[in-house]
């Protein structure tokens, strides 16, 4: 046991600071290859850049680009967000639920007084007909 407590604490640190630079220099070349104002040159350069002098590389890839990686990341989400929500909406519009939309739209319109009350029945009607 020729390892004191003050070592151990030491390697632990070192390496949680090598996996954080991993996971940096990783985000900064996903980053790259995701940017679509990037052209194939500009992205060459950039991956270069980042993997032959990576502390520089990085660092100036930080400051040049860094406040648009959040603006893209923020458009990506929205664009997955959106997918999914139009992927729900088609799902959930299947063969038996389109009578049910039908009625809700009924009911929001004798609701926003569009319908009569008579005219909503005979719609309504129409719609559970089979």
């Amino acid at each position: 046991m020729d390892y004191p407590l003050m070592n151990l604490f030491l390697t632990m640190l070192w390496f949680f600071l090598w996996t954080a630079w991993l996971i940096l220099v990783f985000r900064m070349i996903t980053d790259i290859f995701r940017s679509h104002d990037l052209g194939g040159w500009a992205k060459t350069g950039w991956l270069l850049c980042v993997l032959v002098l990576p502390f520089v590389g990085v660092f100036v890839y930080l400051i040049a680009r860094g406040r648009t990686m959040g603006e893209r990341d923020m458009q990506q989400a929205q664009a997955r967000d959106s997918a999914f929500r139009s992927y729900v909406r088609e799902a959930s519009a299947g063969p038996g639920s389109s009578g049910t939309s039908q009625l809700t739209q009924l009911a929001e319109l004798r609701q926003a007084g569009a319908l009569t009350d008579q005219e909503y029945q005979r719609a309504k009607s129409k719609v559970l007909a089979p």
